[in-house]
């Protein structure tokens, strides 16, 4: 490495150490890097304004943004509780089980990890505790590990950035998250089920199946959007970008005028919270954008490739490795900065090794999702407890079986890429 780099490199760590926000130690580290190699500041600010204004798959992070702040407001998300409590409330562990269903339901409409815990997980944590039969630990536990489905089933803003540093097609990205969302759920359940047989949690009163159908009718109008949203994409009506805004319309629409609980002082405060929310990640991505620049500049990518395929490594040994330290990066660095930052050193290395990039950028989000609840730094636990001042200590202890079955589900979508690979594929998908 140049002298420049290391210093950048150390300067960065450094920054991140102290605790200095992670965007903001990438400009700076990025900043050194150019003032030491003797180029000007100004082109970083020309790298990142190229970078901005030339993704423009990037103007669908706000919406998705905004359209999961506003389906978070007023009754929406109450409506959808309700159905999923009539639909799984009745068998054992049945609040647990809603818990999973409500976020394999609201990640078709949010695409945020964030969104999701903070939204409808803090309602279901309030149900699960106050029904006397779950620890307010596992209930925020099994909250953190079921919204990590949010950004794996369409839409997604993490796939959004993994489309931006690889050039993959977001369309495939989305129908790829699909199978593997809907494992994870699956995992979920059945570990919720084991726990609460063990444990011998109470069962809730069960809902009538007469009321089933009105419960349905209910929700249906929110359930339409992934539908809306898939169909915009894959029916060729829309670009991703278009289906975007075409979510956050129609969940204003929803909550406005279809079930007319969304006030105009209420709509104020989501865009406010949603500009904050647009611009925090904006300023991870634009320096991750100038720090892409300098690793390019530094021909890190190729030393890499070059390396591994001197190494003569067989693809499933690299993927398992790659995820292995995806795995530990997850520990101390969020989701959105090893996306932007770390896995495109490790593009060139996939496309030499004949691993397809739909594979490995699903994989490698479902990683990134469950660096989310990892401790010391999953973010999620930290949300959580910031919204119903649950003591990390007893979150933490309750989340380890769920981490533990969701590793072996991401262990499963590295062996057998079928699983991410089989609805891409019906829907032409040529890798």
């Amino acid at each position: 490495m140049s002298l420049e780099f290391t210093l950048c490199l150390l300067s960065l760590f450094m920054l991140a150490g102290i605790g200095m926000p992670i965007a903001y130690a990438i400009l700076i580290a990025s900043f050194v890097y150019l003032g030491v190699g003797g180029q000007g500041v100004g082109l970083a600010g020309k790298v990142l304004l190229d970078g901005m204004y030339g993704s423009f798959i990037l103007l669908a992070v706000p919406l998705f943004i905004v359209a999961a702040n506003i389906m978070n407001a007023g009754t929406i998300s109450d409506r959808l509780l309700r159905f999923c409590v009539g639909l799984v409330g009745r068998f054992k562990g049945g609040l647990g089980h809603v818990n999973v269903v409500a976020s394999l339901i609201f990640s078709g409409m949010s695409g945020s990890a964030v969104a999701d815990a903070a939204g409808i997980g803090k309602i279901i944590i309030e149900m699960m505790t106050k029904s006397g039969h779950y620890t307010r630990g596992y209930a925020a536990a099994i909250t953190a590990a079921s919204a990590t489905i949010g950004p794996i089933i369409p839409p997604s803003i993490p796939m959004v950035l993994y489309a931006l540093v690889s050039n993959t097609s977001i369309g495939f990205l989305f129908l790829g998250g699909i199978g593997p969302g809907l494992l994870m759920g699956v995992v979920l359940m059945v570990q919720n089920y084991i726990i609460a047989s063990r444990r011998n949690f109470g069962t809730e009163d069960a809902v009538p199946l007469t009321e089933l159908p009105r419960l349905t009718f209910e929700a249906f109008p929110a359930l339409l959007m992934p539908a809306i949203l898939l169909y915009g994409i894959y029916g060729g009506v829309t670009t991703p970008t278009e289906a975007a805004a075409v979510a956050a319309f129609y969940a204003l629409i929803l909550a406005a005028v279809f079930y007319r609980a969304l006030r105009l002082k209420a709509f104020y405060h989501i865009l406010v919270d949603s500009a904050r929310s647009s611009a925090a990640v904006g300023l991870v991505i634009g320096g991750a954008l100038i720090l892409n620049y300098i690793v390019a500049a530094e021909n890190i990518p190729g030393l890499v490739a070059g390396a591994l395929v001197g190494l003569d490594v067989s693809p499933l040994a690299f993927l398992i490795g790659v995820n292995i330290l995806l795995l530990l990066l997850g520990c101390v660095l969020d989701a959105s900065t090893i996306i932007l930052v770390i896995i495109p050193l490790f593009l060139p290395a996939c496309r030499e090794l004949g691993i397809d990039l739909v594979h490995f950028g699903v994989v490698a989000v479902v990683n990134c999702m469950i660096g989310l609840i990892t401790p010391p730094y999953g973010i999620l636990l930290f949300v959580i407890n910031a919204v119903t001042r649950i003591p990390l200590a007893e979150i933490i202890r309750e989340v380890i079986p769920f981490l533990i079955v969701l590793v072996l589900a991401l262990l499963a979508m590295i062996l057998f890429p079928g699983i991410v690979l089989f609805l891409p594929r019906l829907m032409g998908y040529p890798g």
